[in-house]
């Protein structure tokens, strides 16, 4: 496959990821009328749903990354040409910020803002190196036992990890990033965006270093 073609898939699935995440959190606020819990489950919903289709849309085509630690942990497990990373996580984080834009756009709110949510405390980061790590593993076992499950594993995972993680499961830095645009319930403030980064890629490590002791067992 081209790799133009590889970065479209990227583009499009991370720009409907993105519009989604913020766009559902936007209705589901304005219509939960104060109710936390409906609101976060309005928003869980569609995150776990638009997942399983754009992985199963753009799998094929592009790997379905639609986020850097993906890309970099498929990459340092050689099952990814090292010469794309860069280009794929330019392009999910421009990605990730259009699809913000565009959920901003369709509720008619100011396009260009920033999020004024602070999302700052050890719990929050640790959850955050905790989701990716479940992330990841979940990605790699299942490609090992049953690959045509990805799209549905990956999924049911976040839409738990929403749940059961203080910070709702980022686990992605380009989902970072891009949700500083926007003054929401989904949004991230940017000064919290670094530390969440962090803990992600540490996250990540982790994941690759658990996958490592079980590819020695012949896993």
């Amino acid at each position: 496959m081209h790799l133009s073609n590889k970065l479209l898939a990227e583009f499009l699935g991370t720009a409907m990821l993105l519009a989604t995440v913020v766009g559902s959190g936007i209705m589901a606020e304005n219509l939960a009328d104060g109710n936390m819990a409906i609101a976060l489950l309005g928003n869980t919903i569609p995150t776990g749903a638009i997942l399983f289709v754009i992985i199963t849309m753009f799998g094929p085509i592009s790997g379905a990354h639609f986020n850097p630690a993906v890309t970099i942990a498929f990459a340092l497990r050689k099952d990814f040409n090292v010469k794309e990373v860069l280009p794929y996580i330019v392009v999910q984080i421009v990605a990730g910020i259009i699809g913000v834009w565009a959920a901003n756009f369709m509720f008619d709110l100011e396009v260009l803002q920033f999020s004024q949510k602070i999302r700052s405390s050890q719990g929050q980061w640790f959850s955050e190196g905790v989701a990716t790590f479940g992330l990841l593993i979940a990605i790699f076992f299942t490609l090992k036992s049953k690959a045509e499950a990805v799209p549905a594993v990956v999924g049911m995972y976040i839409t738990a990890a929403y749940w059961f993680t203080a910070s709702t499961s980022f686990a992605n830095p380009a989902v970072t990033i891009a949700r500083q645009f926007s003054n929401t319930f989904a949004g991230i403030a940017p000064s919290s965006v670094p530390a969440f980064i962090v803990a992600q890629v540490i996250g990540m490590a982790v994941a690759l270093l658990v996958l490592k002791r079980f590819n020695k067992l012949d896993f």
